[in-house]
């Protein structure tokens, strides 16, 4: 195991305050500050756990338990999150996932409502800067649904798509539909939703084919990035024996392709990228579990009922969408949703001052509840 030891760098130029209960004083910013000197930027939104498919490292055969409608976040709740996230906490990105995000009926209504929300912050705060609003899906039926979503306000989209083997394809996902999946991927690319990119984890069973998948990508204009799998998977069967890693997968690559690092695409981004065949097309490759990229994280997630997590280890979830329904100011909002940051554990769940690369604290959720 490679022991991974973060810094605790200190946010420039703010001033900082009494000391938290925790014993660390949390600097004078409106932003998603944590202990460890990061800054929250990137916002993902789950707004299903129902899912399409059945992704044997996602989900059980019979799926996830589905969250109410009623405990489920409104477009109007979500749009307002969206705003004080925009106009008094420093977030740019957003993405929206699930579950599968097609399976909300009213998707369309949720990204314009986040569409609206963001721009208008972005007004108030007098910048011309155009906040991202994405969503990551299994592009089951997005071809039937694409242009509304574009006319929305939807910027970018994520595929998840581990393999172009029918075969392989069916017995992942318990589900024999890879060419509804490509038909929604070439719609998604018609409608000029670009760079398309197709998020591929890696498994034994599907490392044979990894290199088509990545022709096949390059050959559609996609950017393709793969992700080392985790300890997320609904049934608790990962184990680290078990994990195809990032020097597993360059070595299947490098016999069809030539690679050359082109590193990452800014200092935050999990992907470190390689050029195939001297570019342009590239390819990535998320080593979250060989190669530890906490200490640049700059991410908060909202769960599908409304809750933040900090961490995708971090058990801990303050519940916004209470606070909102019990009428709760955008101020106070944004205070318990800083004070939930503020207590981002240090890497994979834990404030352990150093840390195995491939050690995770235990999770109560799977990938598929948390939202990716």
């Amino acid at each position: 195991m490679t022991a991974v030891t973060l810094g605790i760098p200190s946010v420039r130029g703010v001033p900082r305050r009494a000391a938290t209960p925790a014993g660390r004083p949390r600097p004078e910013t409106p932003l998603l500050v944590d202990r460890y000197g990061r800054v929250a930027r990137d916002l993902r939104v789950s707004i299903t756990t129902a899912c399409s498919l059945r992704c044997t490292y996602c989900m059980p055969a019979e799926g996830l338990p589905l969250v109410p409608r009623d405990e489920l976040m409104t477009p109007d709740e979500i749009g307002r999150l969206v705003g004080v996230g925009v106009r008094d906490l420093g977030i740019r990105d957003i993405r929206f996932t699930g579950g599968e995000p097609l399976m909300r009926r009213d998707l369309e209504q949720i990204i314009g409502a986040a569409r609206t929300a963001a721009d208008d912050a972005m007004r108030a705060l007098g910048s011309a800067e155009h906040v991202r609003i994405a969503m990551t899906s299994n592009a089951l039926g997005l071809d039937k649904r694409v242009d509304a979503l574009v006319a929305a306000g939807l910027d970018r989209v994520n595929v998840s798509l581990d393999t172009v083997d029918h075969q392989a394809f069916a017995t992942l996902t318990r589900r024999d539909r890879l060419d509804d999946v490509l038909t929604g991927i070439r719609a998604a690319l018609a409608a000029g939703l670009s760079p398309v990119k197709i998020n591929a984890v890696l498994l034994p069973e599907t490392l044979a084919g990894a290199a088509d998948l990545l022709a096949w990508s390059v050959a559609h204009g996609c950017n393709l990035r793969f992700i080392e799998e985790m300890p997320l998977d609904a049934d608790g069967r990962w184990t680290r024996d078990d994990v195809v890693s990032a020097a597993d997968l360059l070595e299947v690559l490098e016999e069809r392709f030539t690679l050359t690092p082109a590193g990452r695409e800014d200092p935050s981004a999990p992907a470190e990228e390689w050029l195939v065949d001297d570019g342009p097309a590239t390819v990535g490759i998320i080593a979250s579990v060989t190669r530890s990229f906490c200490g640049a994280c700059d991410r908060t997630r909202l769960t599908a009922e409304g809750t933040v997590r900090s961490c995708l280890f971090g058990n801990e979830e303050t519940d916004l969408k209470s606070l909102l329904r019990a009428g709760a100011t955008d101020d106070e909002v944004g205070d318990a949703w800083r004070a939930a940051m503020w207590a981002k554990p240090r890497a994979h769940g834990s404030d352990a001052v150093e840390l195995a690369a491939d050690a995770f604290a235990e999770t109560e959720r799977s990938m598929g509840a948390i939202g990716g």
